[in-house]
């Protein structure tokens, strides 16, 4: 039996209501502050670029080539991202649902061409994007501080096409790095 994380218009979020409040307020900001057309675009296409790991394979191939550690490197990010991706969608999507922000409140030209119908929490994108980060860190802290501002900017642009919450990126940031911690500690 496959399990699927519920539609967001039919699950409900267990996190307190005042998380919920400050992702409303943190979302009107967002929305309402003015953004060059080229920076909207940009951060549509990462965002799209991450859909199933995709921008991922593509940065660990690029790492692969950097030699012996890039390769450890990309193998830790990579195994990371997929225990992260894993969790997020399989556990925490079901267990702590909730719905996803309006399309109507983001702006047109920032919105994604299709909307995700999963839960909202966590952000299984910035699950895997932290998660990826953190294992080439982990390995090659060179390496991680240069995937890590890429990481950052696919997390933002989760809110910026209004995919998520706040709430739900910063979830999706602790599992992933989470994951990828729990990683080393199993490999030691």
């Amino acid at each position: 039996m496959q399990l699927k994380p519920p539609s967001s218009s039919s699950s409900p979020s267990i996190l307190p209501a005042w998380i919920l409040d400050l992702d409303k307020r943190a979302g009107r900001v967002i929305n309402q502050r003015a953004s060059h057309p080229r920076v909207d675009g940009a951060l549509l296409r990462l965002s799209t670029a991450a859909n199933n790991g995709f921008l991922w394979y593509g940065v660990a191939a690029g790492l692969a080539l950097t030699g012996p550690r890039g390769r450890r490197a990309a193998v830790r990010g990579l195994l990371s991202l997929a225990g992260s991706s894993a969790f997020a969608n399989l556990v925490a999507k079901p267990v702590f649902g909730g719905a996803r922000p309006l399309a109507a409140d983001v702006p047109l030209g920032r919105q994604l061409a299709k909307f995700p119908a999963s839960a909202s929490f966590p952000s299984g994108h910035t699950a895997s994007a932290a998660a990826f980060a953190t294992g080439v860190a982990l390995e090659s802290p060179g390496r991680g501080i240069l995937v890590a501002p890429l990481a950052a900017a696919l997390a933002y642009s989760r809110l910026h096409v209004g995919a998520h919450w706040v709430s739900d990126v910063t979830g999706g940031a602790m599992i992933g790095v989470g994951v990828a911690l729990l990683g080393k500690l199993v490999r030691r």
